[in-house]
């Protein structure tokens, strides 16, 4: 019973991200509104880490499985992405460095946020 709560409250934001994509005329995709939903609903307090790990943590360790009806279709639409296969390449290989930078330096940025805090605790006791 558990789960099925967890899966709903992520549900129920995910829901949310798909009204805003139906109501704002913005390109950007539903889940995306639903992540940023659910990271302000956690920052906030509004929904509690708790309320939502475990169904988080099984989504996870089954996110591989999900990637198998995109590479089925990848492999059904064959034909017409031979075509495009050099520059879709190219665009996967700049994306995915320009990913790990930006994570890699954000990264470091709130680690060392993280540190300035612990610092200035130690040395206010």
């Amino acid at each position: 019973m558990k789960y099925l709560k967890q899966f709903l409250i992520i549900l129920a934001v995910s829901l949310m991200g798909e009204i805003c994509k139906a109501i704002l005329p913005l390109p950007i995709p539903a889940s995306i509104y639903g992540m940023v939903f659910m990271f302000i609903f956690l920052l906030t307090g509004l929904i509690k880490l708790d309320q939502v790990r475990d169904a988080g943590k099984f989504l996870i360790e089954i996110m591989p499985v999900m990637f198998i009806p995109a590479g089925v279709g990848l492999m059904s639409s064959w034909g017409v992405l031979k075509s495009v296969l050099i520059p879709v390449s190219v665009i996967t290989v700049i994306t995915i460095f320009t990913v790990m930078a930006a994570t890699g330096l954000v990264s470091q940025v709130i680690i060392r946020r993280g540190h300035k805090k612990i610092n200035s605790k130690k040395e206010e006791a």
